[in-house]
């Protein structure tokens, strides 16, 4: 009797959590409180950003063909996916996310997944037929990396940087 008890428990557990998925609602940023909301899930992603500045390095990222989604709990932003859309002669159209973060408090509850979701739905809708993106190559992107795999994305390429001091 104690089991199935505890097997509803879960099965009630998991329906909830399954309901607040379903009804999550995924913002767009637009206005500076939207951004600011935004903060503190951007910079577990990009610490290299400054306090004083990051208003306005959102804004000038936005201003270049960039659109920040972000899903909050309790008014607070818990992921955030930032994107750009442009044309090359390799890719064609083509949307590329840039950063792609979740606090991690709120990880493995399956926003970035719903973030990705939301963004293929808007690149169908606007007849994009490739979505890119690169992340780091170290143990602790591992988890994404499983993540962008299940969801479809091939490892495709190297990406080279090189600082022109």
């Amino acid at each position: 009797m104690r089991n199935t008890w505890l097997t509803i428990s879960i099965l009630i557990a998991c329906c909830l959590h399954l309901l607040t998925i379903f009804f999550m609602e995924i913002k767009t940023a637009i206005t500076d409180q939207d951004i600011n909301k935004c903060r503190e899930v951007l910079m577990v992603l990009r610490p290299h950003l400054q306090q004083e500045s990051f208003m306005q390095a959102v804004k000038d990222t936005l201003a270049d063909n960039r659109k920040l989604l972000f899903i909050e709990e309790n008014g607070v932003a818990v992921a955030a996916a930032m994107y750009e859309w442009g044309f090359n002669l390799y890719r064609g159209r083509y949307f590329y996310i840039d950063d792609l973060t979740t606090l991690p408090g709120a990880r493995r509850k399956g926003y970035a997944s719903l973030l990705l979701d939301r963004i293929f739905e808007d690149a169908k809708a606007q007849g994009i037929e490739q979505v890119h993106l690169d992340s780091g190559a170290n143990p602790g992107r591992y988890d994404a990396h499983r993540l962008y795999l299940n969801k479809g994305f091939n490892i495709t390429s190297f990406h080279f940087a090189r600082r022109i001091s």
